[in-house]
């Protein structure tokens, strides 16, 4: 089973260049799922109904988020009608939507998704190793392939969880610091992992918005209007191939793609 994740979706330009293009590339490279993070891809912060409707009618087939998931209010009614749009379980109880899809699409082997936010540097929310455990025990024992996306802030914590789930996911594909690591490995137990899977944005920025107004706010420290960047975009993520039977990764590699236009 071959799975493309998608790092953050940053505003417009990873947005349009993701529904332009994720048909041909699912043809092209034989993709089963894709699982895209879009907690950024309206005006680089939350999702609209809009933008959620667009990702999963041009291929994306479940939409995960972060911390900033729920900035455009819009989008809380949105969580009823859906189970391909995910905000992270450790959300207090009562909170719009879960963290948790189960998904049994036409033509593949039943799979899992699983979105949790970090604590460190993040909101204390309740712990994301406790949640993982509670969310992995309401997964059916025919799901095998499991996929989680953690959005956090330290390596520290997302390492430490890959190796507290390793054996019991098929995948952790780090998310939210939009900067595509240089770690994708397979850990002992079969369990893939990338600190961050990057961003599909504009090339030359700062995590997708306009360098210049992010050096104002570091030179002056005075609130700046940070602004989506224009220029060239590239979409970025990781392959996963996972035996279905097992749920185990077996080839994991990070992967970049230059958009034309």
């Amino acid at each position: 089973m071959r799975i493309l994740c998608l790092g953050d979706i940053v505003g417009r330009p990873g947005r349009d260049a993701v529904i332009a293009g994720l048909f041909r590339l699912r043809r092209e490279l034989e993709i089963d799922v894709v699982v895209a993070n879009g907690e950024n891809a309206s005006g680089g912060l939350g999702i609209t109904v809009k933008a959620a409707s667009q990702l999963l009618s041009c291929g994306v087939d479940v939409i995960t988020s972060g911390n900033h998931v729920f900035k455009h209010r819009e989008i809380l009614p949105f969580f009823e009608t859906t189970d391909r749009l995910l905000r992270p379980g450790n959300y207090p109880p009562g909170t719009p939507g879960g963290g948790l899809g189960v998904y049994r699409l036409e033509g593949t082997p039943p799979f899992a998704v699983m979105n949790l936010l970090g604590r460190t540097y993040m909101d204390n929310l309740d712990c994301p190793f406790r949640v993982a455990d509670e969310i992995i025990g309401r997964i059916p024992g025919d799901v095998a392939v499991r996929l989680l996306d953690l959005h956090a802030e330290a390596t520290s914590e997302k390492k430490a969880m890959a190796y507290y789930l390793d054996g019991r996911i098929s995948a952790l594909c780090g998310t939210h610091t939009h900067v595509q690591t240089n770690d994708a490995q397979i850990l002992p137990h079969g369990t893939a992992y990338i600190t961050d899977m990057g961003m599909s944005g504009c090339v030359h920025s700062a995590i997708g918005m306009d360098p210049q107004a992010v050096i104002r706010r570091y030179v002056t420290g005075m609130p700046q209007r940070f602004v989506l960047a224009r220029g060239p975009v590239e979409l970025q993520g990781v392959l996963l191939d996972i035996d279905a039977g097992t749920g185990k990764t077996v080839h994991i590699q990070t992967w970049r793609h230059a958009c034309q236009g």
